[in-house]
């Protein structure tokens, strides 16, 4: 038992956790009594302890787990252990549960770790759908319906629609370059780490004083400095996963520049891999500033610095500025990576080269520059200048043009393809389908009148959610059917797949359209009772909302008996020509035992004596673990 209390782990991260509580309320205290708070009600301040330990305790825990050790090593001068890639692999189910240093496990419990909180999430979605059923319902009271759509939103976004691109990358982006492992292992373990920190924060959030943070999940100024304690734990848990994103940011970008193989020159990247490094220099510059907003809002809390205090001098329109110059560029990094496995899967199953690949590339690039020109759109009625209104509008209509680049090379490339509609086929053309529909309501709104009339209605819930749910998981469960058998070495229920595919299809139309009507007619968003006029509507999506949750259980269903016990995969079951195809399933521990040389573009289908991936002249060194090497892919 000593020895397991002494090793990095749960058992250390649980006395520690408990030590970080100590040690918060200890410095409360000596903080407090410093600056003449002497009679013991204002000695004790529960509000004060809760906001620094929010902060003491998952460090704690993520010294704990040992997310530190390799540096502290390093920083007080003791002998740093050797990479005996001892934290490397995983041999059985409970190395998914420690701090893992190989990427694919990194990516795997990413992916895992996102569809959890797309269950949770989901599950406070149909509680609100509940509760608008009917009018004047009393399911939830309005607060806590404030903080159901608060949490929903926050989790959602920044628990599984950032991070799950996360770990399609991590598992895929090394074995498509060639490489053995990310840049930095260690980083890259943490980074994932900080993720489940964050999620538990935002959902602790219902258990403080006064409830969850209720605000939204873009917990507006002055409006979230002067809301109850809940509101602290999501300033702080966004903290945690916004570092976890410019970690793993940073870990994509010097990979992929520093990494490739021989022969792998940028435009003979997979557009996946264009995907994720534009989407990487997104979150780079643009991570920063939801952090930086964040901050302002808990120095206004906690040391009253009045940034946000109009009768003092301080500005509420610099918050929606800072705020949404982050996350209007948070829509481009829920999406970029999703249109990189589009590009994937519609290449692989229609057998063509995707047209315009270089277009493609550069249109990725495009976005990145474009997407910090369009913030101020959410601005339309703030009360900001009203001539900033004309030069946004312009660039919002702007930025359809590379989009639209991508959606007319999807469809010439599967014209006159041999289309093969399997699951992951399916996703892929149901995404053009329905992020082509949310693309046409946000050009509709880029327009300055016609926003106006339906900025704060269900107008802008259903754009938002024919983007993100039509769009980007549309894309997400395409990449999950597609990668499946390279990530667990199993086949998945195609008839079930399909099955998915087809209910949350038409689920997904029927719970967001009428949304648009909805806004159109003037209903409000964000309202927990509404007019009776809306009723039948309402009552319509609700009922269609939980039919969408059941589509979801079945998607779960199908990859957990799949991954447990499917047939046996072989180690390209698609003749796909990109790298990670042709290695086994699932990959070695290292990815490849001798060096891929790669001598052509990753989609040559068609392409008489195309050959992607082939053996390097001589074997590099191999090391333990090592096993199927890369293997010659001959055009199919």
């Amino acid at each position: 038992m000593a020895a397991k209390l002494r090793a990095p782990g749960f058992y250390r991260a649980g006395w520690m956790m408990v030590g970080g509580a100590l040690f918060a309320t200890a410095l409360t205290w000596l903080v407090r009594m410093a600056t003449g708070h002497s009679t013991f009600q204002h000695f004790i301040s529960p509000d004060a302890i809760l906001s620094v330990s929010l902060l003491a305790v998952p460090l704690a825990f993520l010294i704990g787990i040992g997310g530190f050790d390799y540096w502290f090593y390093w920083a007080i001068g003791r002998p740093t252990r050797p990479e005996d890639h001892s934290s490397h692999g995983a041999y059985t189910w409970k190395d998914y549960f420690r701090i893992n240093t190989d990427h694919k496990v990194i990516g795997i419990q990413y992916l895992v770790n996102s569809f959890f909180f797309l269950l949770v999430g989901g599950l406070l979605a149909l509680l609100m759908r509940a509760q608008l059923a009917q009018p004047g319902s009393h399911f939830v009271d309005a607060n806590t319906f404030n903080g159901l759509f608060s949490v929903h939103a926050s989790l959602l976004i920044f628990l599984f629609m950032v991070p799950v691109f996360a770990g399609f990358g991590n598992y895929v982006i090394p074995l498509m370059i060639g490489a053995p492992d990310m840049a930095f292992p260690r980083l890259n373990a943490l980074s994932f780490w900080l993720l489940p920190v964050a999620g538990m924060i935002m959902l602790g959030s219902f258990f403080a004083p006064g409830g969850a943070f209720a605000d939204g999940w873009t917990a507006y100024a002055p409006l979230s400095v002067n809301a109850p304690i809940g509101q602290t734990f999501f300033s702080i848990g966004v903290q945690f996963a916004g570092a976890s994103s410019i970690m793993t940011a940073l870990n994509f970008l010097v990979t992929i520049i520093t990494m490739r193989a021989p022969g792998m020159s940028f435009f003979r990247m997979p557009l996946l891999v264009w995907a994720n490094f534009a989407t990487s220099l997104l979150v780079v510059i643009a991570t920063p500033f939801i952090a930086a907003s964040q901050f302002f809002v808990l120095l206004d809390r906690a040391l009253g610095f009045n940034f946000f205090n109009a009768a003092k001098g301080g500005d509420v329109l610099m918050y929606q500025h800072v705020f949404w110059f982050y996350s209007h560029p948070a829509v481009y990094i829920m999406i970029l990576p999703g249109f990189g496995i589009i590009s994937e899967v519609i290449a692989v199953k229609s057998r063509k080269p995707i047209f315009g690949y270089r277009m493609m590339a550069f249109s990725l690039l495009a976005i990145v520059g474009l997407g910090f020109t369009v913030w101020a759109h959410h601005m339309f009625t703030s009360g900001m200048a009203a001539w900033i209104r004309i030069p946004m509008a312009i660039t919002t209509a702007i930025i359809a043009v590379p989009t639209g680049i991508k959606v007319f090379s999807w469809l010439a490339t599967l014209w006159r393809g041999v289309l093969h509609l399997d699951t992951a086929m399916l996703f892929a053309l149901g995404f053009i389908t329905t992020f082509t529909l949310g693309g046409i309501s946000g050009i509709m709104l880029a327009m300055v009148p016609f926003d106006i009339h339906v900025s704060a209605t269900y107008f802008i819930v259903a754009h938002i959610h024919y983007v993100l749910f039509g769009g980007s998981l549309m894309t997400i469960f395409a990449g999950v059917y597609y990668w499946f058998p390279k990530m667990t070495g199993r086949m998945y229920d195609e008839r079930l797949g399909k099955w998915h595919f087809w209910t949350t299809f038409i689920f997904v139309n029927l719970t967001f359209a009428p949304m648009h009507v909805l806004g159109l007619q003037g209903m409000p968003r964000r309202v927990a009772t509404y007019a009776a006029q809306f009723a039948d509507l309402n009552l319509f999506i609700s009922i269609a909302s939980f039919g969408l949750g059941a589509t979801t259980l079945l998607f779960v269903y199908n990859m957990v008996t799949s991954w447990r016990g499917g047939p046996r995969a072989v180690s390209n079951p698609w003749r796909a020509l990109t790298l990670e195809w042709q290695v086994s399933s699932p990959p070695p521990i290292f990815n490849f035992d001798r060096l891929p040389t790669v001598v052509g573009g990753p989609y040559e289908y068609g392409v008489p004596g195309a050959v992607h991936g082939i053996f390097a002249p001589a074997p590099a060194p191999t090391v333990a673990g090592a096993g199927a090497g890369v293997v010659s892919a001959p055009s199919q």
